[in-house]
Formats: C-alpha cells, sequence, structure tokens
C-alpha cells in the first residue's frame, strides 16, 4: 500500500469507527486508557497558560484530559478525519474545562507557524502515519525551544512471554471485540497489525533524536506493552 492509499484507508476506516470509538477503547483497555494518558500528561507538564498541540486528537480524550489538568492551557487539536472531530466537537460543551479548539488538518503537513506551541501530544496514532519520520520533524517545527512531545502507544513488549500473552489479546481477541462493539472488525484487525512493521521503543526513541529531539526517553508501562515517549526541542 503506498502513502497515499494508506492515508486514505486509515481516514475512512477512523470515520467508521468514531461512533462507537470511545465505548470500545474503554471497554478494550478496562478504563486504563484514561490512567496512561494522565501519565503522559504528567510527564508534558506544562506551565500554567501554555499554548499546546494534541495530534491526530480523534475524539478528544488527550484535548479534555490536559483541560482537566489544567483548565488555563489553550488546546488545539489537529485531525484530517472529520467524524473523529466532530465527535470531539460534540463532546466539548461537557468535557472542555477551558479552551479547546479543533481543527482538521494533516500532521505531516500542519498549518502552524514555526515556533507556535508550548508543547505537543499524541495518543494512540504515530504508528498509523505514512512517514513518522517526517511527522516527527513536523512536530519539531511547531514546538518553541524547550517544548516537550510527549507521544502514548502500543509497544512491543520487550518479555517473550509477556509479549506471547498481548499478542493473543492484541492480535486475536481485539478485531473481534472491535466487530460486537466498535462496529467495524477491518478496522480492529488494522490497528493491531499496524504495530508490527512500527519501531520498538528503543527504536523510537533513536527516531526522536534523529528528527532532533533532545533528551529524548521513554516510560514503559503494562509490561512494554505501552509506551510513553517523549523529546524536546532545543
Amino acid at each position: 500500500m503506498n502513502s497515499t492509499a494508506k492515508g486514505a484507508f486509515v481516514r475512512e476506516m477512523f470515520a467508521r469507527i468514531a461512533p462507537r470509538y470511545d465505548l470500545t477503547n474503554r471497554m478494550m483497555t478496562g478504563g486504563l486508557d484514561e490512567r496512561w494518558r494522565r501519565r503522559a500528561i504528567k510527564l508534558l507538564a506544562p506551565p500554567p497558560h501554555a499554548r499546546i498541540l494534541d495530534l491526530c486528537c480523534g475524539t478528544g480524550d488527550l484535548v479534555f484530559g490536559l483541560l482537566r489538568s489544567d483548565p488555563t492551557l489553550e488546546v488545539t487539536g489537529i485531525d484530517f478525519c472529520r467524524p473523529m472531530l466532530d465527535r470531539a466537537e460534540a463532546r466539548a460543551p461537557k468535557a472542555a474545562r477551558g479552551n479547546a479548539q479543533f481543527l482538521e488538518g494533516d500532521v505531516m503537513a500542519m498549518p502552524f507557524p514555526d515556533e507556535a506551541f508550548d508543547g505537543a501530544t499524541m495518543g494512540f496514532s504515530l504508528r498509523n502515519v505514512v512517514d513518522v519520520d517526517a511527522t516527527l520533524r513536523e512536530i519539531l517545527r511547531v514546538l518553541r525551544p524547550g517544548a516537550r512531545f510527549v507521544n502514548l502507544d502500543v509497544s512491543k513488549a520487550p518479555n517473550k512471554r509477556f509479549k506471547q500473552f498481548f499478542d493473543l489479546y492484541f492480535y486475536r481477541v481485539v478485531p473481534v471485540l472491535g466487530g460486537i462493539v466498535g462496529g467495524s472488525r477491518e478496522a480492529y484487525r488494522y490497528l493491531p497489525n499496524s504495530l508490527i512493521h512500527h519501531p520498538n521503543a528503543p527504536e523510537l526513541r533513536e527516531r526522536f533524536t534523529r528528527a532532533g529531539f533532545v533528551d529524548a526517553g521513554y516510560l514503559p508501562l503494562v509490561g512494554g506493552t505501552i509506551a510513553i515517549h517523549y523529546g524536546r526541542r532545543p
């Protein structure tokens, strides 16, 4: 699948699952995804009144989590899937405790000037972008010097036995649950498979460094099946 076809496929896939996306995530993780987002926000540690960008914001979970952590923040969510943004905007009147904005756009070519944000986040999306390295460079471009980027996503567990257990759930059970709850078995078959060619945690940390981030590192969670990567613009 070429880059254009992949982008179109991912956009259409997320459009199909948007109506039940939040419910499906909560059921598949037992609600732990919210705890992981709080850890990511804590690592970002934005100062009061900071301008924060949430990339591939989907239905707005990280946007709303950021504003719950500090209502003085100005948070912009960007995503290229209009139905996901529609869901985020519908949630905003109750979920947004502060200044939340949502914008349709491609994270590989964002409509923002250089050094526009004091921090950035991304949740469960980097493995779905067409070009990880180009995306990281684009994120670096829109961050101000000293600003941090924090990325939360599934990862490849380093422990073989733990990985076997996780793979059984991720590649066998998730597609079935996704078909029943999320309404698209195809989509929830693709989402686990998107991890196969994604770099493991140490490799992704190196990608951060090559893109220009400094102090790059990661925090493994749940036996390394979840990882929070971070880096700072020099």
